[in-house]
C-alpha cells in the first residue's frame, strides 16, 4: 500500500507517452503546397517570436521571485528556502506546457487544411489529435510534477524526521510544494493575460479596418494584420490557455493535499491516503481521458463534430467516476474520518465519493449551461442576430444583457455544488469535489485547443486561395471550437470558485485564525476592496487591448494607404510589422495587471493581517466567479452571432448574410466581445486562485500564533489516535471474548 505514492508520477510518463506517439502522428500528416507552408511559417515564427519575447521579462521575474521566496523559507518553522526551487519548477513546467501547445498547433494547422481537402472527417481527427497532444501534455506535466515533487519532500520533511502527517513536518512539506503552484499560475496569468492583449489588439486591427472599412473577407492575404491575428491564436487560446490550465490543474490538486493533511486517517498508508488522493484522481483521469478520445471522431460530412467531442467527453467522466469510487473504497479506511478544525463535520469515504461525483456534475452542468448560452441555433445567440438588425447599439446592449443572465443558472448550480460536497465531506469535500471536475482537464483541454488550430486553418485556406467547401469545412470546426472554447472558460471558472474556496480554508488554518468576522469593520472594508479587483483588473486588461488596438488599426490603415497595389494583389503587405506592433504592446502591457493580483495579499496581509486579507480573498471570489461568466459568455454569444451571418440567417422575414448593415453591427459586438472572452473574462480563473496561492504562501509570516495553532493541531490529532486505537482494541477484546465463550460451549 505504501508503493502507491509511486504511481503517481508513473501515471504523468504514461500521458506524456501517448502525446509523444500523437505528436509524431500530426507530423507525419501532409502539409499541403508551398504557398500554405510558406504562410504556416510565417504563423509559427511570429509565435515563437512572442514567446521568446515573453520569457525574457518572465525570466527576471522568476528569478527575483525566486530570491524572495528562498530569503522568506529562513524565517518561519514551518517554511524551506527549498520553496525558491519549487516555484522556479512550476514555473517552468507552466511555460513548457504552453510551449507545447503552441508548438503542436502551428504544426497541426496547415495539416488540418490539407485534411479539409480530403473531408470533415479527415479534418476533424488532425485537429483534434493536435489538440489532445496538448492535453495530454498539460496534464501529463502536472501529474508528473505534483507527483514528484510530493515524494521528494515528503520524504526530506516527514519520513526523515519521524514526522506526524498531520503536524508541522507535512505542513512544512506542502508549503514547499505551494511553491510549485505559485510558479504555475504566476507565468499563467502573465501569459494568458499577455496572450489576450496579443491576439485582441490583432485580431480588432484586422476586424475594423479589414472587415468593416475595406470590405474584405476574415483572413483575406491583404489584410496586413491577418498574420498577427493567426499568430495570436496560438499565443493567447493555445500557449496562454496551456499556461493556465496547467497553473488550475495544479491549484485544485494542491488545495485537496492541504486539507487533506488536516484529517485523521487509520489507513494502511500512515495517515497519507487523504493527501494523496486527489494526486491518484488526477492520474486516473489522465489514462481515462486518453480513452475519452478514441472516442471523437466522425465517418460522414452531415455527422455532427459537436455530439463527437460531447461523446468522447462524456465517456472520461463516466470512466473516472468508476474508477474514483474503487479507489477511495482502496485507499480510505472504513470508519470515520475527522477533520481537525470544529466547523468540519465527521465523514466516511462514502462521503468524499460523493463529493468527487457532486464536483463532476457541477463540471457537466457548467459546460451545458454555457453551451446553451454560446452555441449557434439557441435562444441567446438567436436573440443577438435579431438585434443587429436595428444597428450596432441594439447588438451590444443585446450582448451586455445575455452576458448578465447567463450568470444566474452557473451561480446557481455552483452554490449548490458547494454546500453539497461540504454536507458529504466537509471542507475537504469542496476540494476533492474540484479535484473531481478538474480530473478529466487532459480531455477538456483537447476540446478545447482543437477550436484555434480549425480557426488557423480556415485562415491558411482563404490566404492561399482554396476551394470553398475546404473554408466551408474549416468552419464548421471553427463554429464548434467557438462554443467548446467559451464551455472550457465557464468550466475553468467553476473549477476555481471551487479551489479557492479550499485554498481559503487552507489559508485560515495556516494564518492560525478561526473565521472572518464581517461585522469588524476592517474585515467588512477589505471584503469591498477585494469584489474591487476583478474590476479594475478588466480595466486593464481591456484598456490594454484597446490601446494596442488603435496602435493596430493605424498600421494597417497606413499600409492600405501607402503600399499601392495590396488591394489588387499586387503588392504584399508588411505582415511583420503588424506582428511586432502586437509583441510589443502584450509584453509592455501584461505588467499591470500580473503585478496586481501578486502584490494586493501583500500589502493588504502584511499592513492589516490575515483577517483583513481573508476578507480581501472573500470578495475577490465572489466578485471574479461573476466578473468570469459574464464576460466569457457574452463574448462568446457576440462571436457565434457574428459567425451566423457567414451561412445567412433569417430577421423579419429576409436573409441578411456577409456583408450586410446587420452583419457589420455584429462585428462590431464581436470586437467589443473580443477581450471580454480572450483576454479579461478567462484571466478571472487565474486571479482568484492565485491571490489565494499567494496568501497561502504568506500565511505563515502573518498567522496570529502559528506555533500554538500546530500544537494544538498536532494535540488534537494524537488525542484522536488514541481513540481511535482504543475503539480499535476494544473491538478486539470484544471479538476475543466472543471466541473464547464459543469454545467453552463447544467444550461443554
Amino acid at each position: 500500500m505504501e508503493q502507491m505514492i509511486y504511481v503517481v508520477p508513473l501515471l504523468g510518463i504514461l500521458g506524456l507517452i501517448v502525446m509523444a506517439v500523437k505528436s509524431a502522428w500530426v507530423n507525419k500528416q501532409p502539409t499541403g503546397d508551398e504557398n500554405m507552408v510558406e504562410l504556416a511559417g510565417h504563423i509559427a515564427r511570429g509565435a515563437m517570436a512572442f514567446l521568446k519575447a515573453e520569457w525574457k521579462v518572465l525570466f527576471y521575474f522568476v528569478v527575483i521571485a525566486g530570491i524572495v521566496l528562498a530569503w522568506s523559507g529562513t524565517l518561519v518553522e514551518n517554511s524551506s528556502p527549498v520553496i525558491a526551487a519549487s516555484f522556479v519548477l512550476g514555473a517552468f513546467l507552466s511555460a513548457f506546457a504552453g510551449y507545447i501547445g503552441m508548438n503542436i498547433a502551428t504544426k497541426a494547422n496547415v495539416r488540418t487544411t490539407q485534411a479539409a481537402k480530403s473531408g470533415l472527417a479527415k479534418a476533424l481527427k488532425v485537429s483534434f489529435s493536435g489538440g489532445t497532444v496538448m492535453g495530454l501534455g498539460v496534464a501529463g506535466l502536472a501529474v508528473l510534477g505534483m507527483g514528484s515533487l510530493f515524494i521528494v519532500f515528503y520524504h526530506i520533511y516527514v519520513v526523515s524526521n519521524g514526522g506526524d502527517v498531520n503536524g508541522l513536518d507535512m505542513e512544512r512539506a506542502l508549503e514547499v510544494l505551494a511553491g510549485f503552484s505559485l510558479g504555475a499560475e504566476s507565468i499563467a496569468l502573465f501569459a494568458r493575460v499577455g496572450g489576450g492583449i496579443y491576439t485582441k489588439a490583432a485580431d480588432v486591427g484586422a476586424d475594423l479596418v479589414g472587415k468593416v472599412e475595406a470590405g474584405i473577407p476574415e483572413d483575406d492575404v491583404r489584410n496586413p494584420a491577418t498574420i498577427a491575428d493567426n499568430v495570436g491564436d496560438n499565443v493567447g487560446d493555445v500557449a496562454g490557455m496551456g499556461a493556465d490550465l496547467f497553473g488550475s490543474y495544479v491549484a485544485t490538486i494542491l488545495a485537496s493535499m492541504v486539507l487533506g493533511r488536516e484529517i485523521v486517517s487509520n489507513d494502511q498508508m500512515g495517515g497519507i491516503a487523504p493527501v494523496l488522493l486527489p494526486l491518484m484522481i488526477a492520474g486516473l483521469g489522465v489514462v481515462f481521458s486518453i480513452v475519452g478520445t478514441l472516442f471523437v471522431k466522425i465517418s460522414k460530412e452531415t455527422d455532427s463534430v459537436q455530439a463527437a467531442l460531447n461523446k468522447g467527453n462524456w465517456i472520461s467522466i463516466l470512466l473516472t467516476v468508476a474508477a474514483s469510487y474503487f479507489v477511495i473504497n482502496f485507499m480510505l479506511p472504513d470508519g470515520d474520518l475527522v477533520m481537525l478544525r470544529d466547523h468540519s463535520p465527521v465523514f466516511t469515504k462514502t462521503g468524499v465519493f460523493g463529493a468527487v461525483l457532486i464536483g463532476l456534475v457541477v463540471g457537466a452542468l457548467m459546460s451545458i449551461i454555457t453551451e446553451h448560452y454560446t452555441a449557434m441555433g439557441k435562444r441567446p445567440v438567436n436573440s443577438i442576430i435579431k438585434q443587429s438588425s436595428t444597428g450596432h447599439a441594439t447588438n451590444i446592449i443585446g450582448g451586455l444583457s445575455i452576458g448578465m443572465e447567463s450568470t444566474v443558472l452557473p451561480i446557481l448550480v455552483l452554490a449548490a455544488g458547494i454546500y453539497g460536497s461540504f454536507l458529504s465531506a466537509g471542507l475537504y469535500g469542496v476540494a476533492i469535489a474540484a479535484a473531481g471536475m478538474m480530473a478529466t482537464t487532459a480531455m477538456q483541454l483537447a476540446i478545447d485547443a482543437f477550436g484555434p488550430i480549425a480557426d488557423n486553418a480556415g485562415g491558411i485556406a482563404e490566404m492561399s486561395g482554396c476551394d470553398k467547401a475546404v473554408r466551408e469545412r474549416t468552419d464548421i470546426l471553427d463554429a464548434v471550437g467557438n462554443t467548446t472554447a467559451a464551455t472550457g472558460k465557464g468550466f475553468a471558472i467553476a473549477s476555481a470558485a471551487l479551489t479557492a474556496l479550499a485554498l481559503f480554508a487552507a489559508y485560515v488554518g495556516i494564518a492560525g485564525i478561526d473565521s472572518i468576522d464581517i461585522y469588524k469593520a476592517d474585515v467588512l472594508a477589505g471584503l469591498f476592496v477585494g469584489a474591487m479587483i476583478p474590476f479594475i483588473f478588466s480595466s486593464l486588461a481591456i484598456a490594454a487591448v484597446g490601446r494596442a488596438a488603435m496602435d493596430m488599426v493605424n498600421e494597417v490603415r497606413r499600409q492600405f494607404k501607402e503600399i499601392p497595389g495590396i488591394m489588387e494583389y499586387k503588392a504584399k503587405p508588411e505582415y511583420d510589422k503588424c506582428v511586432e506592433i502586437s509583441t510589443s504592446a502584450s509584453i509592455r502591457e501584461m505588467i499591470a495587471p500580473g503585478a496586481l493580483a501578486l502584490l494586493v495579499p501583500i500589502i493588504v496581509g502584511f499592513l492589516f493581517g490575515p483577517e483583513v486579507l481573508g476578507g480581501v480573498l472573500a470578495g475577490v471570489t465572489v466578485s471574479g466567479v461573476l466578473m468570469g461568466i459574464f464576460q466569457n459568455n457574452a463574448g462568446g454569444a457576440w462571436d457565434n452571432a457574428k459567425k451566423s451571418f457567414e451561412k445567412g440567417v433569417e430577421i423579419n422575414g429576409k436573409m441578411e448574410y456577409k456583408g450586410s448593415d446587420a452583419h457589420k453591427a455584429s462585428v462590431t459586438g464581436d470586437t467589443v466581445g473580443d477581450p471580454f472572452k480572450d483576454t479579461s473574462g478567462p484571466s478571472m480563473n487565474i486571479l482568484i486562485k492565485l491571490t489565494s496561492i499567494v496568501s497561502l504562501i504568506i500565511a505563515p509570516h502573518i498567522a496570529e500564533g502559528p506555533a500554538h495553532v500546530v500544537s494544538d493541531q498536532q494535540d488534537d490529532a494524537k488525542e484522536i489516535k488514541m481513540e481511535k486505537e482504543s475503539e480499535k482494541l476494544a473491538l478486539l477484546q470484544d471479538e476475543e471474548r466472543i471466541r473464547e465463550k464459543g469454545d467453552g460451549q463447544r467444550m461443554e
